[in-house]
């Protein structure tokens, strides 16, 4: 009996299928980086347009890799590790309002970032462009996580969602086009992932049959080595992962047909959702894919960026090729080759043996005796197409380590190494672009997905500026910007000391003075943390303490508690910040009670304010 397949089902399935027909060069190019960047080195697209591993030609064949891809990849990965995107929140205009909601939405990107690790997926994004040329960010709204808000009939507790950030490479995203450069010009988009058949039941509460299904893992290559010896490195293989099913999402951009975009969630053979697109993450309010695309250098007229390993791979198999030719050279040289007269000795034995130190060799009377080929001295040429080739790796991956700081500061000038040191940094400029640009992008669709989701009133917790944790309240309410900036502390090349001394310069010049001619403790606090000596507990800034008491006392205030005025208190800031809060969206005058209690609280401040300027009177 045959299966009735939803027609739906059956289209996205196609639709995958031929997507992955086109995308398919682009996955052998990626599997070819991958088991250059990890070692296999000794491998090629054959007639069938799969990589495989290129066979010894002869026993004796050096068969080493000396790895320099890997090497100049790990160079550009920790300098871009260095970049540490610091999201800013601009107000849409000087109005008390928006001041206020871009400070919350601020806080809002600090919690997530630090409840995610967003720079540990910024890292494992970065490394997949920089491998295979292209990353993806996916932001969404993820049910099962949240407060627990409520329990249904079967006892399971019910989430109130949360914005979740997952890292996609590659290989998972299936554009209708290749030869669309961005995203906004993909018209639709399909998301490919294996789960297992426990997975898929926990997400969809479906029961789906598994199937066999070609995902890429790792395995030895044990083709490499030399002669007389073995060396094993890693290599990806297709593999295949039994009981399994593929989840395919196809994203539909909106239409005159569907305004608002459409949805399709296939598991295995079974329709999941068939609906419009779940977020409201594009501009001005519409429905949009929720991905970010990030490149390590964008291809012309393609979708998919390109990785420097790419370029590396010609220039890394002629290296290979030379040092391992100079090695079996230089085995020639050292072991010999003998030339024997036809039946002049014993050949097994000779083979067996060799010419060991005081080895009695016996030859036939009247031969001639076994004697070694004379062979000329190794070429100098094979230096120096080492040295061409280290620098054209240099020049192509666009980075240099300057180990040899000896050798470079008796070469050049100390102008000349800031130049080329700028040079160098210079060359990441467009990967750290592409990096900042995507993470920019994270922070908007964040905010915009707690615009649309965050109605009930939800807690965060962020590291507040004098090293203390701070718990806020906010709502969707409170997310009106989306003025997103990027702010990088990216120092690639400075120094501990480099940055204290010119800390030390600001401050003898007066930069960092107030108008009164001194330091305020907030920006010591920040001198502190510059020079390395982070935040110290005997420097905090007293105003922000009190700013920070007077928002608590405003968020108790709404609440209708009562809170006490006490002497400490900086009156005038507490009045200010208050009456700031009052006038902002967030306090409902048409509550008489919470107002009632307000205006009493700032009438005590000021009372106690009047009373400390007589007394100094």
């Amino acid at each position: 009996m045959n299966k009735q397949i939803n027609p739906v089902v059956k289209e996205v399935l196609a639709d995958f299928e031929e997507r992955a027909r086109e995308r398919r060069p682009f996955d052998v190019q990626w599997q070819m980086n991958m088991n250059f960047y990890m070692g296999n080195q000794f491998c090629g697209v054959n007639y069938g347009g799969n990589v495989d591993e290129i066979n010894r030609q002869y026993f004796w064949e050096e068969r080493e890799v000396f790895n320099h891809i890997a090497s100049k990849i790990d160079i550009r990965l920790s300098k871009l590790t260095q970049i540490k995107p610091n999201l800013r929140v601009f107000p849409a205009s000087n109005e008390e309002r928006d001041l206020y909601t871009a400070k919350v939405s601020k806080k809002i990107l600090d919690a997530v970032s630090d409840k995610y690790s967003l720079q540990k997926k910024i890292n494992q994004a970065t490394k997949w462009s920089e491998i295979c040329g292209t990353s993806f960010y996916k932001v969404f709204w993820n049910t099962n996580l949240g407060q627990t808000v409520a329990v249904d009939e079967d006892n399971k507790e019910i989430k109130a969602g949360d914005v979740d950030i997952s890292v996609c490479s590659p290989f998972e995203i299936y554009p209708d086009s290749s030869f669309c450069e961005n995203i906004e010009d993909c018209q639709s988009l399909i998301h490919a992932k294996a789960y297992t058949r426990n997975d898929v039941r926990l997400m969809y509460g479906i029961e789906v049959d598994g199937q066999n299904i070609d995902i890429f893992t790792l395995n030895n290559a044990k083709n490499l080595g030399g002669l007389g010896y073995n060396s094993i490195g890693s290599k990806l293989i297709s593999s295949t992962k039994k009981d399994a099913v593929l989840v395919l999402e196809k994203y539909v951009r909106p239409s005159v047909e569907y305004p608002n975009g459409r949805l399709i969630i296939v598991a295995g053979d079974k329709l999941v959702y068939d609906g419009e697109l779940p977020y409201i993450n594009g501009q001005n309010g519409k429905r949009d894919f929720p991905f970010i695309k990030q490149v390590c250098a964008d291809e012309i007229g393609s979708f998919w960026g390109k990785s420097l390993i790419e370029r590396m791979i010609p220039v890394q198999r002629a290296y290979n090729a030379v040092k391992n030719r100079k090695h079996e050279y230089l085995n020639r040289l050292t072991m010999g080759v003998l030339t024997v007269e036809d039946g002049s000795v014993d050949v097994d034995n000779l083979e067996e043996e060799g010419l060991a130190p005081g080895k009695i060799l016996v030859y036939r009377q009247g031969a001639n005796a076994p004697k070694y080929l004379e062979s000329e001295n190794i070429s100098t040429d094979f230096e120096k197409e080492e040295e061409r080739l280290l620098n054209e790796f240099t020049s192509i991956s666009g980075t240099n380590d300057f180990g040899d700081i000896e050798k470079v500061s008796s070469s050049v000038s100390g102008v000349a190494l800031e130049l080329l040191i700028d040079e160098n940094e210079s060359r990441l400029a467009f990967t750290s672009d592409s990096l900042k640009e995507a993470v920019k992008d994270v922070g908007q669709h964040i905010l915009r997905l707690y615009k649309q989701y965050a109605s009930l009133p939800r807690i965060a917790k962020i590291v507040g500026e004098n090293g203390e944790p701070e718990i806020f309240y906010f709502t969707s309410n409170d997310i009106s910007s989306e003025d997103v900036k990027i702010d990088t502390d990216y120092l690639p090349v400075d120094t501990l000391s480099q940055r204290r001394e010119m800390v030390y310069t600001l401050i003898e010049k007066g930069i960092l003075n107030d108008d009164d001619g001194k330091l305020s403790a907030s920006t010591k606090n920040k001198i502190l943390e510059m020079i390395g000596f982070g935040v110290w507990e005997s420097a905090k800034d007293v105003e922000q303490l009190h700013i920070r008491r007077a928002d608590n006392e405003n968020l108790a205030m709404l609440k209708g508690n009562v809170m006490e005025v006490k002497a400490i208190d900086n009156h005038e800031l507490h009045i200010n910040e208050h009456i700031a809060f009052m006038l902002s969206g967030s306090f409902d005058f048409d509550n008489s009670d919470a107002e009632r209690i307000f205006m009493e609280h700032i009438a005590k401040h000021k009372q106690l304010l009047k009373e400390n300027k007589n007394e100094e009177e």
